[in-house]
């Protein structure tokens, strides 16, 4: 798992998704119902390692030694679709240009082209609530997640929850590039 969510974080880096330490990737520990692995507080997604990975527990709290720590909003929204969610191993939440833009669009995306047609029918929402660091918004996320495996977080960014990290790199390679033919379009 260590091995295949750093290389998620470094594609993600490859492409130009990464938004410096401002997004997270996160995948449940195998054997685990209530531990994760999530990056490094600081550390860029190009410099994240098998070993730099930090594991916590449902409320991010270190469960092995780590001179790293761990962003608390980050952790917010990653806990609270892991916690809710069983299937849900993998969670890919970023900010990308284009991405930010679709959420700032009253519309959303848009069903502007055959290909937009795949996240559409199983996209969600969640309205902007600030930074991510109160522990209420979880219900409110997790209620408007529902069993959606994408979401648009309203002026924020892009979340997508798959079993593995590979089918939520997967689906996350699908569903960005919609997302920035749409406002290609638009703008």
């Amino acid at each position: 798992m260590r091995v295949n969510l750093a290389a998620c974080y470094r594609m993600i880096a490859y492409y130009g998704w990464d938004d410096l330490v401002f997004t997270h990737i996160s995948a449940r520990v195998p054997g685990t119902e209530n531990e994760f692995l999530i990056s490094p507080y600081g550390m860029l997604f190009e410099e994240i390692t098998a070993s730099s990975l930090v594991k916590v527990n449902k409320l991010g709290e270190k469960v092995s030694p780590s001179a790293f720590d761990v962003n608390p909003a980050g952790f917010i929204i990653h806990s609270a679709v892991h916690e809710a969610r069983d299937d849900a191993h993998c969670v890919i939440h970023l900010h990308t240009i284009d991405g930010v833009a679709i959420s700032a669009q009253e519309q959303g995306l848009l069903p502007i082209s055959q290909q937009s047609l795949f996240p559409l029918s199983n996209l969600a929402y969640h309205d902007y609530e600030g930074i991510a660091l109160n522990p209420k918004e979880k219900v409110r996320l997790v209620a408007d997640l529902g069993d959606a495996n994408f979401m648009i977080l309203r002026n924020h960014g892009l979340l997508t929850c798959a079993s593995t990290v590979a089918a939520a790199f997967f689906v996350s390679c699908f569903y960005l590039p919609i997302s920035i033919l749409s406002v290609r379009v638009l703008f």
